[in-house]
């Protein structure tokens, strides 16, 4: 039988929602039963018992996601993700998770937990009484989760991942809980999407002041974002010691290095990472660019990686003997694609706005030339034709000039493939900047409150 919308049920869990009805007032008592009585034993320990414990919150299935929270293998940290937008991380990653998809498919009971179950007809029955319980939606529902694994768990630090992607949210459900008390905020932002332009919009800009201003401290992968934060009103006790730092975590240079093909100048692959449109970037331009520049590039493989209909829909147009030559994926893992790079001459990625997109670092350390567009988040890092080659993005001409020069001029690509191995070591290689990670995290949790935060 359902329990009464005016009443708890005394044996409910975190994974049994129904605890709160609309009319009965909230009170912080009621929610500090266990996380999650459907959790197994190894999921609810803690791998290093008495630890400082980090809940991050993001994109389940996002690659940089994991790269970030990797860093802190090993560590002396008890790590979890909580996971927004739906979605699964892949089956062999060991991170304990908390699964918000309504259908998630089944993963080891070991490391992740579920908001909804695995049956149908479970499902169905917990999203109804949710609705009567005044949680209409299933973010309603996933921030009541949340609010009850923060007071179980008792996280010493909320690492949020990207503004859109997690800040918001756990936003809206610490107000809504009453969670000011518990753990200290890292807010991230997610390259150029989350500032660079949304913070023109007057109403957006005031949605964003908002969160900026709650957080104790900011991470951001470049210099104009963190600039754009301070005037939205950004302390400078709020900046993060480390930022700018890749989103990643960085990259693995003496790696890459291992998997060079051959000097840059004796490879025929293009890598474009990012073959579909968005608001951050447009695919035509290139599409034309191939056609304006073929004569001279070919012969040679194009390898279109995140393409969707959309971009297949533009993709047959392409002359037959283009066509012939590109390699088309939908959805490719990280270490597939960097696996990828190293084999390739260029790495396209022209784009209308960005932070500094981690496929710069990885074709640099992969010996692949650049070409991107000159954005004022990565022209101070970077110069033309020592490091790159800039292409707006809405320029065809441009960007099939920028082509046709990386793939005929050996010695440019061979003399930037030097300098950029030790310019991306320097500013973007993960063993010197994991350590900076993990003090970041120490001094964090030693540190008094210096802001007085907005809640």
């Amino acid at each position: 039988m359902l329990p009464r919308p005016d009443q708890r049920c005394a044996n409910a869990t975190t994974n049994d929602f129904c605890c709160l009805s609309i009319a009965t007032p909230y009170q912080p008592n009621k929610l500090n039963s266990p996380a999650n009585g459907n959790m197994n034993r190894h999921f609810e320990s803690d791998p290093n018992p008495g630890g400082p414990r980090i809940l991050f919150l993001g994109l389940p299935d996002n690659s940089h996601t994991h790269s970030w929270i990797d860093l802190l293998e090993g560590s002396e940290f008890n790590v979890r993700l909580f996971s927004t937008f739906g979605g699964v991380p892949p089956r062999e990653w060991a991170v304990r998770t908390y699964i918000t998809g309504f259908g998630a498919p089944s993963q080891n009971a070991e490391h992740r937990s579920r908001l909804y179950p695995e049956n149908a007809l479970g499902r169905f029955v917990k999203r109804q009484v949710g609705r009567m319980l005044g949680m209409p939606d299933t973010t309603s529902l996933a921030g009541h989760w949340l609010s009850r694994i923060i007071r179980s768990w008792r996280p010493d630090i909320i690492h949020t991942l990207g503004i859109n992607q997690g800040g918001e949210f756990y936003l809206q459900t610490r107000r809504r809980f009453q969670l000011d008390g518990v753990g200290k905020w890292v807010l991230q932002t997610r390259g150029g999407s989350d500032l660079t332009i949304s913070h023109f919009d007057p109403k957006r800009r005031e949605q964003l002041t908002d969160v900026l201003r709650s957080c104790d401290v900011l991470i951001c992968d470049n210099e104009v974002d963190l600039s754009i934060a301070s005037n939205l009103g950004l302390r400078d006790q709020q900046r993060a010691s480390i930022a700018p730092v890749p989103g990643t975590g960085g990259i693995d240079v003496e790696s890459m290095l291992q998997k060079w093909q051959g000097q840059p100048s004796t490879r025929q692959a293009i890598v474009w990472p990012k073959a579909y449109d968005s608001a951050w970037g447009k695919m035509l331009p290139s599409f034309e660019a191939l056609k304006l520049s073929w004569d001279v590039i070919r012969p040679c493989e194009v390898h279109m990686l995140s393409m969707n209909d959309e971009s297949f829909m533009w993709f047959w147009t392409l002359p037959d003997e283009i066509r012939q030559s590109c390699r088309t994926y939908r959805r490719m893992p990280r270490s597939e694609v960097l696996e990828l790079m190293p084999k390739a001459r260029v790495m396209l990625a022209p784009a209308l706005t960005d932070g500094i997109p981690n496929s710069l670092y990885e074709g640099m350390a992969a010996g692949a030339f650049p070409i991107v567009s000159p954005l004022e988040t990565i022209s101070p890092v970077v110069k033309s034709e020592q490091n790159v080659l800039f292409a707006h993005n809405l320029y065809p001409h441009e960007i099939a000039n920028a082509l046709k020069r990386a793939m005929t001029d050996n010695v440019m690509v061979d003399e930037a493939a030097k300098r950029n191995v030790e310019l991306v070591r320097n500013i973007a290689g993960r063993d010197r900047i994991r350590p900076l990670v993990l003090e970041f995290y120490r001094d964090l949790l030693s540190s008094p409150d210096k802001t007085s935060r907005k809640g």
